[in-house]
C-alpha cells in the first residue's frame, strides 16, 4: 500500500522503488543492481564519482538475508511509523563530496536509516550525533528527521561500512566482507580531501584501518587500538591522516552515561581543529 512521505506528502511504496522521487534518492530506474559479491566489487571499482557510487549502493541486493530483513521491516513497520513509507533499501553515505572529516559508523537502524533513507536519521543515535555536529559547527542544524529536512553537513561525510539494516544490529562476517568494496571505493573517491577520520566504535575503527590500507595508505604496526578520544597517526595515499576513536552514540552508550554530549563534542571539536575547518 502506498503511503505519503511525512514531509513531502508524495505517496510511495515500501520499500521505495529507485527513481520514484524520494528525497535525495541517488538512483534511477536503470541504475545497475549488484546481486552477488563479485558484482559489488565490479560496480564499486567502476564508479568514478560519489554520485555514481551512492546510486549503486542504494540498490544493492548482494546479501539475501539483509535484503529479506530490510524489506520485511519496511513492510511490517513499527507501530509509531505505520502511516509512513519506509525506504527499505541500502542506505548510501551522506554529506560533502569533498569532506575534510569522514565519519565511519556501523550499519543503518531498522527504523532509522532504513525508514528515512539517510544514515543516522530518524532515531535516537542520530539525534545525539547530529546535535553534536551542530554544536561543533559541522552541521547546519541539530535536527535529523528525514531526507527532506534541510539538514546539511559542513566539510563532513558519514558512511556505514554495512549499508543495510541487519537483524539484531549484527551483520555476519560474510555480509560485512561483501560490503567492503563500497567503502573502499568511497575512500578512493574522497580520500584526497580527508584530514580526519572519526570511528564510531571498535568495528568502525577496524573498518577504517582496513580502508586506509586498501587505499594505498599505511597503518602503524601493531595496529592502533580503539579507545574513546584516542588518536592514531596514519598516512593516506595523499598525506598525513588522523584517526579519532569515539564511542558509538547508541542508546546503550548514551543512556548508561558511557557517552555524554560533552564527550562527543570533544571528539568533533578536535576533528574540526585537526582538519583545519574554521
Amino acid at each position: 500500500m502506498r503511503l505519503p512521505h511525512p514531509r513531502t506528502g508524495i505517496e510511495f511504496d515500501s520499500p521505495v522503488p529507485p527513481g520514484s522521487g524520494w528525497p535525495d534518492d541517488p538512483a534511477a530506474v536503470d541504475t545497475p543492481v549488484a546481486s552477488t559479491p563479485a558484482q559489488v566489487a565490479a560496480l564499486a571499482d567502476k564508479a568514478t564519482t560519489v554520485a555514481e557510487l551512492d546510486a549503486a549502493v542504494s540498490v544493492c541486493r548482494a546479501c539475501p538475508r539483509l535484503v529479506q530483513w530490510r524489506e520485511q521491516v519496511a513492510e511490517v513497520k513499527r507501530k509509531s511509523f505505520a502511516a509512513q513509507p519506509y525506504w527499505g533499501r541500502p542506505v548510501p553515505s551522506w554529506g560533502a563530496d569533498d569532506p575534510r572529516v569522514f565519519i565511519v559508523g556501523l550499519a543503518p537502524a531498522a527504523h532509522g536509516g532504513n525508514r528515512t533513507g539517510r544514515v543516522f536519521t530518524g532515531d535516537r543515535s542520530g539525534d545525539m550525533l547530529y546535535a553534536a555536529l551542530h554544536r561543533t559547527g559541522l552541521a547546519n542544524s541539530p535536527l535529523s528527521v528525514d531526507a527532506a529536512d534541510g539538514l546539511r553537513l559542513i566539510d563532513t561525510r558519514i558512511a556505514a561500512p554495512v549499508r543495510c539494516a541487519p537483524p539484531a544490529n549484527a551483520p555476519t562476517p560474510v555480509e560485512r566482507q561483501t560490503c567492503v568494496p563500497w567503502l573502499d571505493a568511497e575512500w578512493r573517491l574522497v580520500s584526497e580531501h580527508v584530514k580526519v577520520l572519526v570511528a564510531l566504535g571498535g568495528f568502525a575503527w577496524r573498518a577504517a584501518l582496513l580502508m586506509v590500507r586498501a587505499g594505498g595508505g599505511s597503518v602503524p604496526t601493531p595496529a592502533p587500538r580503539f579507545g574513546h578520544g584516542v588518536p592514531a597517526a596514519l598516512q593516506s595515499a595523499h598525506g598525513d591522516l588522523v584517526l579519532l576513536g569515539c564511542y558509538h552514540p547508541s542508546q546503550q552508550n548514551t543512556f548508561t552515561g558511557r557517552l555524554t554530549a560533552a564527550m562527543l563534542d570533544d571528539v568533533f571539536l578536535r576533528a574540526k581543529a585537526e582538519a583545519g575547518i574554521e
